[in-house]
């Protein structure tokens, strides 16, 4: 998972279109269009990874976006490796989409209500679990980051390291889609905390920043906003992670 840092370019779901989220607030969301379209951008700038999420079903606690995502996987899902959150709540449904050919599945509410379910799908299929910690003022957030949780995100990540996840999916909702730049400390203690991978998420607005999270230790970076308003290019990106 991750032999390079990669950019990742989200592709968050509602209502069967791609939109992006100002602080995981409903309301505040600005519609880009097409999935399948917006994944098969990324897939020619240069993508080698796709984060797909079920708003909808974040929300709600069922996938939602079942078609849109099916279509996402049946267009690309060949070319890149494709992770998939929102929604997913049992050992069952994960394992399912994994061996449909989804590479990574990321659990954030169901990890947290029952944490045994990381060790039961990283059993079935190794490295495959990319648990989400969300963080809002430091405390770990679910339910499409409505709800407190008392998490520490370090403590949160030891823990599911130790059940078996690949990796860990960090969220700094506190700066998610505001293109105001990113923090860097939780990063690096995230990154301290645990020996698998910890992909960074919430507040890139510049290439800058995407180097930022690098040099904190992080495997990759989320991003989201900044593409779809045009901040920076993917191309560009990489180009900048190449020559750095």
């Amino acid at each position: 998972m991750y032999p390079e840092f990669e950019v990742v370019p989200a592709v968050d779901m509602q209502d069967g279109q791609v939109v992006q989220l100002v602080g995981g607030e409903r309301g505040t969301e600005k519609t880009y269009g097409d999935p399948v379209e917006a994944a098969q951008r990324w897939v020619d700038a240069g993508a080698r990874t796709l984060h797909l999420i079920d708003l909808d079903g974040a929300f709600e606690g069922e996938r939602q976006n079942a078609a849109a995502i099916d279509a996402v996987l049946d267009a690309v899902g060949a070319d890149v490796d494709v992770q998939l959150g929102g929604g997913i709540r049992t050992a069952e449904d994960a394992i399912s989409l994994l061996d449909r050919g989804l590479d990574r599945v990321i659990l954030g509410t169901a990890a947290v209500e029952t944490p045994e379910i990381v060790r039961e799908i990283s059993e079935e299929h190794p490295g495959s679990v990319l648990v989400s910690l969300d963080a809002k003022e430091g405390e770990v957030v679910v339910s499409g980051w409505t709800e407190g949780t008392g998490l520490d995100p370090a403590d949160a990540a030891e823990r599911y390291a130790d059940l078996g996840a690949g990796g860990i999916l960090f969220t700094d909702v506190d700066v998610e889609g505001q293109l105001e730049g990113v923090r860097t400390e939780p990063v690096r203690r995230l990154v301290d905390s645990v020996d698998i991978p910890v992909i960074a998420s919430g507040g890139v607005a510049t290439i800058d920043d995407v180097l930022a999270l690098r040099s904190a230790g992080a495997a990759a970076v989320v991003v989201g906003s900044a593409l779809y308003e045009g901040q920076f290019t993917l191309d560009a990106a990489i180009d900048a992670l190449a020559e750095g």
